[in-house]
């Protein structure tokens, strides 16, 4: 039997559109297998598995590189990247990777993860650059709290006692349930002289965590 020849196009033309779908099918797999693999290792990283975890973030930058191989401008596989390069603690890695990325585009997930990268690299002039960046591009973003709380840290590291203040109150202003950043909020307010300030501070994150020593002795300090 002989197939007409516009038979034989229309079932070529089919075939390319089951391959494509098929492509694009898989791909998409692999941005939410980049992804998983990723929460997978901040899972394992919770509950004191750190050799796993690292295997996983491992996983995930591998699974990037595949995805960033096929299409070089993938912000999501950037950003799942240079997490897992951060949980890695590979520092420089993630400045070199953040900035690269960022100049396709200036994505806030990657600018954010860039200043958290400078922070642990003590260079506290460009991750305040960067966290300041972050909180003018979304202000009320996934990450604002941490971006406050950040300079927070850099203020008072530097000992701009005032400016941590101001930004370690907005980190709680945005996540009250931190106990960490009530205790760095009365660090930076007793150590600008505002003891009954502090002492709340203090008083909030032992709210928060009762068993909390360090709060605990702050507040010892200012009775």
């Amino acid at each position: 039997m002989v197939i007409p020849q516009h038979i034989r196009n229309l079932l070529k033309s089919l075939l390319c559109i089951c391959l494509f779908s098929a492509v694009t099918v898989l791909y998409a797999q692999e941005k939410v297998d980049a992804l998983k693999l990723y929460r997978t290792g901040r899972s394992l990283d919770s509950a004191g598995r750190g050799d796993e975890a690292r295997t996983a973030y491992s996983d995930a930058i591998n699974v990037c590189l595949a995805e960033l191989k096929q299409n070089p401008r993938n912000m999501d596989s950037y950003t799942v990247y240079t997490w897992s390069l951060f949980r890695l603690h590979r520092y420089r890695e993630t400045i070199n990777i953040c900035n690269e990325a960022l100049k396709l585009a200036s994505d806030v997930r990657i600018i954010e993860t860039l200043g958290e990268a400078y922070f642990y690299v003590n260079d506290y002039k460009e991750s305040l650059r960067q966290m300041e960046r972050y909180i003018d591009m979304a202000p009320t973003g996934e990450r604002a709290s941490v971006a406050y709380f950040y300079a927070g840290d850099i203020y008072r590291l530097t000992k701009r006692y005032q400016k941590a203040d101001i930004a370690y109150s907005a980190a709680v202003h945005l996540e009250p349930s931190n106990s960490l950043w009530w205790y760095r909020l009365g660090l930076a307010r007793e150590q600008s002289g505002n003891k009954q300030s502090a002492k709340d501070a203090f008083q909030r994150a032992l709210s928060i965590r009762k068993d909390y020593k360090e709060a605990a002795d702050g507040l010892a300090r200012l009775q």
